[in-house]
Order: C-alpha cells, then structure tokens, then sequence
C-alpha cells in the first residue's frame, strides 16, 4: 500500500492586504469609534447596523473613486444562483434599507453606521483591503441645512476625537458647478465629460498647468512616459482652469469667481446658490473659514455625487518614510447623492452624507504623538504559593468590583522573575505580591511598576536598593492604595 503523503502545515500568514490588530490598536480605534458615536447621537443621528453582505444587485455596479465598473469587491455565487458580495461601504447599504423599510422609517431618516468594509483592490503602503469607516448619512431631505450640517458635524467630530482647530480644514465644493462648467464648455459627449472629469480628479498631483495639458494634447508624466490628452482646445479648456482656480480669501470672492466659470449655464447657477446657502448656515452656527471653506480645487468623487460635497483634509506637517515633510492628507469625505435610492425606488430620493476613515485618523494622531503604541494594562497579582490560589482570585475579585483592571499571572510561578518580565510586557502598573510570610502578617506587597522603571532608568545602584517603588500596605488596605498609585500615574 502507497504511502500516503504528509499534508503540509498551512503558513501562519495574514492574507495580502489585510492586517491583524492587537490590544492598543483595537482599544483605541474603540474609543474613537465611541467619541465619534457621541457626536453622530447629539446631532439626533440614530445607529444602524445593516449586513456585511449585500446582493451584488444591490450593491450596485460601481465603486466611488473606482474606474472599473463591477470590480472592486468580494464576490461569490451562492447555489441558488444569486451572486453575493461584502460591502465596499456603508452607503450602499444605506440605500437598501431606507428603499427596503422606507414606510416603517420616519422621514428625513437620519443614521449613524460604524464597521469595517472590503475592497477587493490593489494593495499598497497604508492602503488595506479591509478598514473601518464611520458614516452619517440624512436620507430624504433636499435642504442645504443637511449638508451645512453634516460640515459643521464634521468639525466638532474632528476636534472630539483629538484634532484641535488649525489642524485641520474642511473643504466645500459642488458637482452642479463643475456641470455648468461643462456646460459652458460646450461638452455633450458623455465619454469627453467623462475623461475631462478624470482629468480634473488629477488636479492634486499636477496642478492648474497639468490640468491644462492633459486636457489638451497631454503630457510626460514623473516617468517619462507621455499621458494622452483629452484633445481639447486651449478655448474650451479655460473653464476648467477658471473653476479650479476659483478659491478667493473669502467665501464671497469664491463665489464670485465660481459665476465667471459657469458663465450662463443654469445648472452651474444653482450650485453657486447652494453653496452660497451652505455658507451662510454655517457662519450663522459659528463655522467661520478657520474650520470650514468653500473650495473648488475638492475634485475627489465628483462622478459620484450630484451636489454640494465636502472632505475633511488634515492641515500638519508629518514625516515620510525618507524624512521628508508631507502634509497628512484627507480623513474624510462625503456629499449629496440623490440618485443612489433611486436604484430601488424609482423616484428620486434626496440625501446626503459623510464618512470618515477611523484608521487614517488614527495614524494622524499617532503621527502627531497624541497617541501611545501601549496602552496600560492590568494590575498583576503575582503567585507566590499555587495551593493559594484562591486567595489570589480574591484579591483579584476586590479589585475588578472597585473598577480596577486586574488578572492573576496564570502561567508557571515556579520563576517570580518571569512573573515580572510578564507584567512589564503587559505593560502593566503595578504587581501585588503575597508570598507566606505576608499572609501569615495581614499584609501585602505592592510594586509600583511605572515609578520602579522610571528609577531603573537613571538612578544609581545605592538608590535602587532603598526600593522606594515597593512597599507593604495592610491586606484591608490593598484596594484603597492601588487606586491611590493609578491616580497618581495618571
């Protein structure tokens, strides 16, 4: 009989473009995740926590942001027949429920979302294909005071979770605009609008004069390798410019500015209107320029909105992987799209909203150093004696009903020093010990972790051995002096 082959042992490896996260990276992301919450609910924003799977139908067939229509997902086909994805996001399934239990749901629905959404896209530096987002969405209101809002939620979210004003901006802009533009541009042709479009979502990279280019003949890009233009003439070209150009050092200038754009088009007019409301419902709730503008060079997902949109862009210097300065970026975008309920409905459903990228945030704050890589971890009551345990799960229990986090070390007391060695990486604050001579006293040992490695750090030997770190309290006392030792940490 054939000997039969071993199997192989499967690799322990996270699959590409995914990520493990471990204890302070998940209790940070959160409390994040709570103080978001918290301001999504005082703005009267209910939770809802729809499935991570949707039908591809229901989905859709395009990604925001996404060139390639029907990609961009995980997918597979039940046997029934039916195709299945998990979510890219959490509007699409936004758009399901409120068409699904619109009779049951009051109107203007107003909701808060938080989970994680997949991309079956190219993975890159920073760029997983798993992440979490945070949503607040108003379904079936047409007002500007929805989307001025959703600006004004934005900013105090921003500064909640720890970005201070200055450190950030929030930019306003409008797709109508843009569709006046190419109104006045004299483009019919939906593929032409369509590449002038992908073109303007470049003007970040390039710049009004590489706009210009590759909305003309084209251009060489960083590479060497010359880019097709779009074959516009210099002429039709100008509105482009003009638009993107347009941002004044007032919001009135701005708009000025925006009507030269648009010239006639009725389209483009209604958009410079909407705006304009936007920035006078925002100044009347204390939203001044040093937190919130109207910006028209904001580009990002104009093919997918139908309005005013908005994004929130971190505004300090950090580091690159080389030591060059570089600004953080964007943490958060959004804006109105009318036509996404439609899809179910059949009649237009106004709407609008704003997601925010939980894990770019949370790499912003760690950038800046508002953010430990640890995070305190429980109090370890070490094991002198194993037959004691008990004891040691008492002194435990004390301290969890006080609102302590403890634990008792559960691994081989044989070797108190690696009982120590474990409260370190756990980072923890202090270790209680109670050998026999310390019960048969009524007392307890307390070791202050943090002080003692402070001490270990720069003090001499002669000062070590006085162990000012360590002391013994009364047994009734335990409680009452580890509260005091964490206050005094803190």
């Amino acid at each position: 009989m054939a000997k039969q082959k071993k199997q192989p042992r499967p690799k322990a490896e996270t699959p590409k473009g995914f990520r493990d996260y471990f204890g302070a990276e998940v209790s940070q992301r959160t409390d994040m995740l709570r103080k978001i919450a918290g301001v999504y609910h005082r703005y009267g924003f209910e939770a809802l926590e729809s499935s991570a799977v949707e039908t591809v139908e229901a989905l859709g067939k395009f990604l925001p942001d996404v060139d390639r229509p029907n990609e961009g997902v995980f997918a597979w086909q039940e046997d029934e027949g039916d195709w299945l994805a998990l979510r890219y996001d959490l509007t699409a399934p936004l758009a399901r429920v409120y068409a699904q239990h619109r009779n049951d749901l009051p109107t203007p629905y107003r909701r808060f979302a938080m989970g994680p959404v997949w991309r079956n896209e190219k993975p890159g530096p920073g760029r997983f294909r798993q992440f979490y987002q945070c949503d607040a969405d108003t379904v079936g209101s047409a007002s500007m005071a929805a989307d001025s809002e959703i600006c004004a939620m934005l900013a105090d979210t921003l500064e909640e979770v720890g970005i201070p004003r200055g450190d950030y901006i929030i930019r306003v802009n409008n797709r109508k605009v843009l569709n006046g533009v190419l109104e006045t541009m004299g483009l019919s042709d939906e593929e032409q609008r369509a590449a002038v479009l992908r073109t303007i979502d470049k003007f970040d990279k390039v710049g009004a004069d590489g706009v210009r280019e590759l909305l003309g003949k084209g251009r060489l890009d960083a590479s060497g390798a010359y880019i097709d233009g779009v074959g516009l003439s210099p002429e039709q070209s100008e509105p482009v410019i003009t638009f993107l150009t347009s941002k004044a050092d007032s919001a009135d200038g701005t708009l000025t500015n925006l009507r030269a754009a648009v010239g006639t088009s009725e389209i483009g007019a209604q958009g410079i209107a909407e705006l304009e409301q936007i920035a006078d419902l925002l100044a009347a709730q204390g939203y001044g320029p040093d937190r919130i503008v109207i910006d028209p060079s904001v580009v990002r997902g104009l093919g997918y909105y139908t309005g005013p949109v908005y994004e929130a862009e971190l505004t300090f210097d950090i580091l690159d992987d080389k030591g060059r300065k570089r600004q953080f970026g964007s943490v958060a975008g959004g804006g109105r799209y009318d036509d996404l309920v439609k899809r179910f409905t059949g009649q237009e459903v106004p709407a609008t909203g704003v997601s925010i990228g939980v894990d770019r945030l949370l790499a912003a704050l760690h950038a800046k150093g508002r953010l430990s890589a640890e995070t305190e971890g429980p109090v370890v009551v070490t094991v002198m004696d194993r037959d004691r345990m008990a004891d040691y799960q008492a002194m435990v229990a004390e301290l969890r009903q006080a609102g302590i986090r403890a634990e008792v070390y559960l691994g081989n007391p044989k070797n108190f020093g690696n009982q120590l060695k474990y409260a370190d990486k756990r980072n923890s604050p202090i270790a209680i010990i109670e050998g026999g001579d310390e019960k048969a006293q009524g007392i307890v040992q307390i070791k202050d972790l943090i002080l003692g490695a402070k001490i270990a750090e720069n003090a001499t030997l002669e000062e070590w051995k006085e162990r000012p770190s360590q002391f013994e309290v009364p047994r009734d006392q335990m409680v009452a002096r580890v509260k005091e030792i964490l206050a005094g940490q803190d």
